[in-house]
């Protein structure tokens, strides 16, 4: 329970559908980020925190704050960090899915004695040829499956999405309905929980001041190798970023590569960030347990918000070969790569590279 309307909601139907319920709110970091102080205000500060546990009074069930903040310290704030000066761009809600959320909460609920898990993602949970895999929400516009690639088949095994069948406009009335009036206009966040104001680059020069000030100063140089300014330093930088480069070319330039090793970033025109294959690794298969030799068509996101492109997926030892049927744009080392087959989650996997 997040002390927002989704898992709030969520704690409703629930019980409504008469099962025993106990809930759960994980504290997972301070104000860590000097930017981060006045704007506290993510799903996991202290103040959604204690309206989870004051919620939770209503509905009159038990409830428990877990303190997780040291394995998110070094699990999701440790990684997102570590990403980034390898010239990555991370995903740390996907990780923390995985190995916060999930991770801890299968050990929580056996303490517990209960039998599932419920959240209150907008996805579902399907269950075929002695395979669970997720499912795309009914309410595409909120469907969060991409986020949830990495649970695996004992995750999916104990968990339950009350809210993968509804829209979030029906969640919001129910919320009315139920007389909740102020959770039923509740703003959602948008952004990393971490990093409130959504800017990583001070959030990275606040909590990695001696790396970040031991890369300094590098080079642009575009895709012919010509030098044309200067930049404050790579991991500031993602793949397809075209806006604070403040150099003058003339027309639009985008970061098309990052080498960390030499601190340059490369830039190119549109047509530079067009990719006919990706290389994913760190992959997890939900539907099946193997793909077949030849490879299966899918439809793949590389981002949470692109549209899905058909494909070609192929396992290749610890990795799968991503062939796309028309280029994509900006793939993006680190970021997340979801494999679909209609509403079904094929799996995923953390794009390694891009090629042209």
């Amino acid at each position: 329970m997040s002390g927002g309307i989704d898992s709030s909601v969520c704690a409703i139907l629930l019980k409504d559908a008469g099962h025993e319920i106990v809930g759960v709110t994980y504290r997972t970091f301070d104000s860590i980020s000097e930017s981060c102080i006045s704007k506290e205000k993510g799903c996991c500060s202290i103040e959604s925190i204690m309206e989870a546990k004051k919620f939770a009074e209503k509905l009159g069930i038990i409830h428990h704050i877990i303190d997780l903040r040291a394995k998110f310290q070094q699990d999701i704030i440790q990684k997102f960090i570590d990403e980034y000066l390898a010239g990555r761009t991370p995903n740390p809600c996907v990780d923390c899915n995985s190995s916060v959320k999930w991770g801890d909460l299968i050990e929580i609920a056996n303490q517990l004695n209960c039998t599932h898990i419920a959240t209150g993602h907008y996805a579902r949970i399907k269950f075929e040829n002695n395979r669970y895999f997720l499912a795309k929400g009914l309410d595409e516009t909120k469907d969060q499956s991409y986020f949830l690639w990495k649970l695996n088949q004992d995750n999916l095994a104990r968990t339950i999405f009350p809210l993968g069948n509804y829209t979030k406009q029906e969640i919001r009335e129910l919320a009315l309905q139920k007389g909740f009036e102020k959770l039923s206009k509740k703003r959602e966040s948008q952004e990393i929980c971490f990093i409130p104001d959504n800017d990583y680059r001070t959030f990275l020069t606040e909590n990695a001041k001696e790396k970040i000030n031991a890369i300094g100063p590098g080079k642009f140089v575009l895709t012919n190798g010509k030098e044309v300014g200067t930049h404050k330093g790579y991991p500031f930088f993602t793949i397809g970023q075209r806006k604070g480069l403040n150099v003058a070319l003339g027309e639009p330039y985008y970061v098309t590569h990052i080498n960390p090793a030499t601190n340059t970033i490369t830039l190119g025109k549109q047509q530079d960030l067009y990719s006919n294959q990706i290389i994913l690794t760190e992959i997890n298969l939900m539907k099946y347990p193997n793909l077949p030799p030849q490879g299966l068509p899918v439809d793949v996101k590389i981002r949470y918000r692109s549209t899905p492109i058909p494909a070609i997926a192929k396992l290749e030892e610890n990795s799968i070969v991503v062939d796309f049927k028309t280029p994509v744009s900006a793939a993006t080392p680190g970021q997340s790569a979801v494999l679909y087959e209609g509403e079904d989650v094929v799996g995923g996997g953390v794009i390694m590279e891009a090629v042209k």
